[in-house]
């Protein structure tokens, strides 16, 4: 192996492998508050930020933890907050703050068993419907679900990519089965990275309405507080102008542009991985840390002759709906593994319509699914 293949390899847990993809994407601010699984997101920034000039602050709780993000992203900062559980609980309202007034920023969560303070060193992903409709209101998240050290550091790049280019936050729901293991992971040179930065106002100030969109994204340009243009920011519904209204054409021209800005690049925002899927009679669908003991199941349950494929959405929201339901036509069962009492199977069985039978498979009491608990299954329905 060549030195620079060497210097370009880590070994490293998922949540350190997270927080060093923020930093390769040009994180330069983290504001949060330690809860376990997903502590070593802020230590390892804790450590490293310092060293390029960037800012760390422990908040004295999750919602100051957000809260100081937003403003750190207000000011031009590209900006990262880590929780789990509750944790992702408390930050809902900011979170609702944010795409109202389109504040770029990463939120990690570390997904843990609950609820309340539940199981804190035991995996689960029960906070995924949490992610598409904890916080209030109408908007269109964007949240990856990674299920190997490898994604972790790629989807933080992607993230702060997302969140950049569309003007608000960006979710990934990781795990503590994924943000504690380790894994060989290979870092990206900095001069192949390609990374999207928040579009800025070209006009002079005098000219700036904040929230003029360009029609072609529906995203406004966005300047920082402090380089000279006037931009009021609230919580309340605004106008254009930043500036509170309860003028229904504006209120709803505002909630389905935010909406709209999503939606309409949604091709470029799904991403998904598919096995197998090609004359599969049954299919499998996982995300996170169940995907790998679900991937090993099917191609076990392949080699015994059983034409079963696999599905595995990278993208939580938007979900890849009209993909599954392509790659699905024909198939008698789709069986949805994972651990919550079936949170993604429901959203399977949505898309679907009953042109398969859906069935969940739920674990919920902090242990991880073995692949033989899976191919046990699928041998049942095949």
């Amino acid at each position: 192996m060549a030195d620079g293949e060497i210097q370009n390899t880590a070994f490293w847990q998922g949540n350190t492998a997270l927080a060093h993809g923020a930093l390769a994407a040009g994180c330069n601010f983290f504001g949060g508050y330690p809860i376990t699984p997903s502590t070593e997101i802020a230590e390892t920034m804790a450590e490293e930020l310092p060293k390029t000039g960037g800012k760390f602050i422990q908040m004295e709780d999750e919602i100051a933890g957000l809260a100081c993000v937003l403003g750190a992203s207000i000011a031009g900062a590209k900006a990262l907050t880590a929780t789990s559980g509750p944790g992702f609980s408390l930050k809902q309202e900011n979170l609702g703050f944010a795409y109202l007034a389109e504040i770029p920023a990463v939120v990690v969560d570390v997904m843990r068993g609950g609820p309340s303070t539940g199981l804190p060193t035991r995996a689960a992903q029960q906070d995924i419907m949490q992610a598409r409709w904890g916080t209030h209101g109408d908007y269109a998240p964007i949240c990856y679900a990674p299920s190997s050290v490898q994604e972790c550091y790629d989807l933080a790049i992607k993230a702060f990519n997302m969140a950049e280019r569309f003007r608000q936050p960006v979710l990934i729901m990781s795990d503590e089965i994924v943000g504690h293991m380790r894994e060989k992971i290979t870092k990206t040179e900095p001069d192949k990275l390609k990374l999207i930065e928040r579009v800025r106002p070209t006009c002079e100030p005098e000219e700036f309405t904040p929230y003029e969109a360009d029609p072609m994204t529906s995203v406004p340009p966005m300047a920082s507080f402090g380089d000279g243009y006037l931009w009021h920011v609230t919580g309340l519904m605004t106008n254009d102008w930043g500036f509170p209204t309860g003028n229904p054409p504006e209120v709803e021209k505002k909630i389905l542009r935010i909406i709209n800005k999503v939606t309409r690049a949604r091709n470029d925002i799904v991403e998904y991985e598919a096995e197998h899927m090609d004359g599969a009679g049954i299919v499998v669908v996982s995300y996170g840390s169940v995907a790998r003991s679900a991937l090993r199941a099917v191609r076990d349950a392949r080699k015994k002759g059983i034409p079963v494929g696999h599905f595995r959405p990278i993208t939580i929201w938007p979900f890849p709906d009209a993909e599954l339901v392509k790659m699905s036509l024909g198939v008698k069962t789709i069986l949805v593994p994972e651990l919550n009492c079936g949170q993604i199977s429901l959203e399977v069985e949505r898309a679907i319509r009953g042109r398969s039978e859906v069935r969940g498979l739920s674990l919920v009491n902090g242990k991880l699914f073995k692949p033989s608990d899976i191919l046990k299954v699928i041998e049942e329905v095949a």
